[in-house]
């Protein structure tokens, strides 16, 4: 078993596959390179996460959009390098390179590196994130600044995390919103983040919004000790051949950018899967473990979030705040629903239903066009 990239998907996919016995390799340009991105969940997410990865709780997360709303549920900044740890099997082997080509047939897969060397495997999985396109899609985009958590008080009191915030800054009508949470160790991140743009924002207008809104609420930007800058797609097509994992398997969920959680609780699924299949031949255990990663009900969920983000896509700038408004009315379970459950198409269809019928007419009126 080949994977080749090793985030947090690539990983969590490796120790699984290694825990269910396969000869498992990770390869990846910078195998021990840090995990620089801020990484968070939802506790119930993930409930046999071991405490030990987590950098941070929030036991009160609140979010704003025409009005304050409390969501009643832990939520949890993964510590990176505890999760590495976490995900590190010392059966996996890791392997310096870059991946230029691969071949797979019948009898197994062929990895070809830039270098020349070619690796056999019974499967390659794509766990290199989402894959390069010409084309123009949806982005998310934020940047984000580290503070001592004593600076950041007048906003965010100790313990607490802002999902979303999206009141308004004076002179800035970008429809952005602010994401605050603890970081551990002192330090919280506050982050101007576009949650979908076709493309995604640049960094400085970010830069100058969370500056103004940090400025608004008695925080000092100056006071910063480091900053965070993040740009990935969230439109991203499913695979349509071979096996791919994480990101690279378009499992980045469409509304939120969220996938570690997804990956970390599909791995064992998909390992247990390939393990299962892989004597009756690799391009059995290929379809299977496809299916694994996208059974039906997660694939029919996934459209139903995509046509989710091209609601948002065409809402107006004024209208983004009152179209969240509507969401955190949402009875908690549906909310958990749509933010949370993978494979949950009957219950994420009953929470845009109830949100399109529960919506003022104009706002309507843009999600039907």
């Amino acid at each position: 078993m080949l994977v080749v990239g090793a985030g947090p998907a690539g990983l969590a996919l490796a120790s699984a596959c290694a825990t269910a016995g396969l000869d498992t390799a990770v390869l990846d340009p910078r195998p021990e390179r840090q995990w620089r991105a801020t990484y968070g969940l939802w506790r119930d997410e993930v409930p046999d996460l071991s405490d030990n990865v987590l950098a941070a709780t929030a036991t009160r997360t609140r979010a704003f959009a025409e009005h304050e709303h409390v969501i009643d549920r832990e939520y949890a900044v993964l510590d990176n390098a505890a999760l590495r740890r976490h995900l590190s099997h010392p059966a996996v082997r890791m392997i310096t390179g870059t991946l230029a080509g691969s071949d797979s047939g019948p009898r197994g897969a062929t990895a070809t590196l830039s270098t020349g060397r070619r690796i056999a495997a019974g499967v390659i999985a794509n766990c290199a994130g989402a894959p390069r396109t010409t084309r123009p899609r949806a982005e998310q985009s934020a940047f984000g600044l580290v503070l001592p958590e004593r600076a950041t008080e007048p906003l965010l009191p100790p313990g607490e995390a802002l999902f979303m915030d999206w009141r308004p800054v004076a002179g800035h009508e970008l429809p952005t919103f602010l994401y605050a949470v603890p970081l551990g160790g002192g330090h919280v991140l506050l982050e101007e983040t576009s949650l979908a743009h076709r493309p995604g924002v640049a960094a400085e207008p970010l830069r100058h919004k969370l500056s103004a809104r940090l400025r608004a609420h008695g925080v000092d930007p100056v006071e910063a000790v480091d900053q965070e800058r993040v740009r990935f797609p969230v439109q991203v097509p499913l695979p349509r051949r071979g096996l791919a994992f994480g990101a690279a398997a378009a499992m980045v969920h469409p509304a939120t950018g969220y996938s570690v959680a997804a990956a970390l609780r599909t791995a064992p699924e998909v390992a247990a899967t390939l393990a299962a299949e892989l004597p009756g031949g690799p391009e059995a255990a290929v379809r299977a473990a496809r299916a694994a990663v996208w059974p039906r009900a997660a694939r029919h969920t996934h459209a139903l979030r995509t046509w989710g983000l091209r609601a948002v896509l065409s809402l107006a700038p004024h209208q983004v705040p009152a179209f969240f408004e509507v969401f955190f009315r949402l009875p908690p379970d549906l909310q958990r629903a749509y933010l949370s459950e993978r494979d949950s198409p009957t219950a994420t269809a009953a929470a845009m239903t109830r949100m399109f019928t529960a919506a003022p007419w104009r706002l309507r009126a843009s999600m039907v066009r």
